[in-house]
């Protein structure tokens, strides 16, 4: 047995993420939200890096805010720079970044921005837990009674049998009287009215129940109390009928007029179809937009700008920089000084290539969608990220990262940027309308109709046509579908 060393040299192509440009890109994706709370931290891990005062004359953050659409941009050598960007690393950016890891001993600012992120809300099991542990039923209730509370679903109904609890929990002395009794605890013993309501029905019957029990304090007029009862009736013998929308037979085998069948339907719909929804936390955080849509009446046209006044204005310290190029300085500490006088320049760069690049796609997509700024939902046209990309000059994967989370304020309201960008049908003018305006076309025609007489989505699909827009009924059932609009006999009014 022989082992031999040898050197060969071989030549080879290998495509490999720089620092610079996963930081680009990454800076690209963030909203401004996001990018607030990442410069936060930089400014605290990065020596090198620090808020400029105002009014001082410093390379920052910061670049032309508002400019009129369709103007040439004054910043001709930070475009160059990006075309340049692009022509070296826009093969890149098609691609998914690779996670950097840290081999230097040093802490991970991912991983602390992680472990700083404010913890989740409780979950509906948890914030039930805590009130039925307080609740004053029999110990030999509890323990099925948690059971029931941990298989709740989403909704705050129990969507599981009791042969699946006992199975699930391995306990086969949980025959159903005991089973029954817990569960009738759990419900009079939570709130909201309806928890643990076996399915739809029976969550509106025990929130009835609660309202005319007065169990919420409120006192019912003799008219409200009418239509409860009412309410409790059709829930009770008459739901299939009901959900139909066939209230004629209502009418006549619940021996009640169409007045009290309408009064009763208001009533249940004051009533929460998922009272689960209501007990825990959304975790929804507020919409800051990145950037604000402005109309110039004086010059009939749409002005874009950064919506990035709480972002500081950052600049590489000057005294830093200096310590990096003194020879004087201890070779370690120049090291350790220069490494952060890089990354601090690279970042700034970042930022002024999102910036650029952000700006860049907006102006675009006001000039292809300028209809919908000026007429609404309806005129919003089709627009793919690749047309943007190459009229432009970037790759459709920058294009992309810069319209991720991205949300506009317009004089239509806050919208989000990516919405822009949707397919659509050829229509009569040749212009093409996006998906979301058809929808927008089914909504609007289907509010127009006679609720007596509503329309099939036949009918729906030939009013369409008319409009210059050809679709098929089945798109119509789609689209009808994804709007929450009922079929055409549930629409139907059958008057009072």
């Amino acid at each position: 047995m022989r082992f031999e060393h040898s050197q060969r040299l071989r030549t080879g192509q290998h495509m490999r993420m720089v620092p610079r440009l996963i930081q680009s890109m990454e800076v690209l994706q963030m909203p401004v939200a996001e990018l607030q709370e990442r410069l936060a931290q930089e400014l605290e891990r990065n020596v090198a890096l620090e808020t400029a005062e105002p009014g001082l004359e410093l390379e920052s953050t910061r670049i032309e805010h508002e400019r009129p659409i369709a103007e040439p941009d004054a910043s001709a050598e930070g475009f160059e720079r990006l075309r340049e960007f692009e022509r070296s690393y826009g093969d890149m950016l098609d691609g998914e970044a690779p996670r950097a890891r840290r081999t230097d001993g040093e802490r991970d600012g991912k991983m602390d921005a992680m472990a700083n992120t404010p913890s989740r809300g409780e979950n509906l099991a948890e914030r039930l837990l805590h009130d039925w542990r307080l609740a004053d039923v029999a110990q030999e209730l509890r323990e099925p009674g948690t059971a029931m509370i941990e298989s709740l679903d989403a909704d705050g109904l129990l969507d599981v049998s009791f042969d699946a609890l006992r199975t699930a929990y391995g306990n086969a002395a949980w025959n159903d009287e005991l089973l029954n009794r817990a569960l009738r605890a759990v419900q009079s013993a939570l709130e909201p009215p309806g928890i643990a309501a076996r399915d739809v029905r029976e969550s509106l019957m025990l929130q009835m129940d609660a309202a005319l029990a007065e169990r919420d304090g409120a006192v019912l007029s003799a008219e409200d109390r009418t239509a409860f009862e009412d309410a409790r009736v059709i829930v009770g013998a008459h739901w299939i009928d009901f959900l139909e929308n066939r209230l004629p037979r209502v009418e006549q085998r619940a021996q009640m007029s169409l007045a009290r069948i309408h009064a009763a339907r208001d009533v249940l719909r004051k009533l929460r179809l998922s009272p689960g929804r209501d007990v825990t936390d959304t975790d929804a955080r507020p919409v800051q937009p990145d950037v604000v849509i402005e109309y110039d009446a004086d010059r009939d046209r749409y002005v874009a700008a950064l919506a990035d006044g709480n972002l500081p204005v950052l600049r590489v310290s000057p005294v830093y920089e200096l310590m990096a190029k003194d020879s004087a300085v201890e070779a370690e500490t120049r090291e350790f000084v220069g490494t952060n006088v890089k990354a601090a320049e690279w970042l700034i760069e970042a930022l002024h290539h999102r910036s650029s690049t952000l700006l860049r796609v907006v102006e675009e997509v006001i000039a292809r969608q300028r209809p919908w700024f000026d007429e609404g939902p309806e005129a919003l046209r089709r627009l793919e990220m690749s047309e943007v990309a190459s009229i432009i000059g970037l790759s459709t994967g920058t294009v992309s990262r810069a319209v991720s989370g991205k949300w506009m304020q317009t004089p239509r309201g806050m919208v989000e940027l990516r919405k822009f960008f949707t397919g659509g049908v050829e229509t009569a003018d040749g212009e093409g309308a996006s998906w979301e305006a058809v929808r927008q076309m089914v909504r609007d025609t289907v509010d127009a109709e006679d609720r007596t007489h509503p329309l099939s989505d036949e009918a729906i699909a030939k009013r369409l046509e008319e409009r210059g827009v050809t679709i098929a009924r089945r798109t119509v059932v789609k689209y009808r579908e994804q709007l929450g609009i009922p079929s055409a006999r549930h629409r139907k009014s059958h008057g009072a």
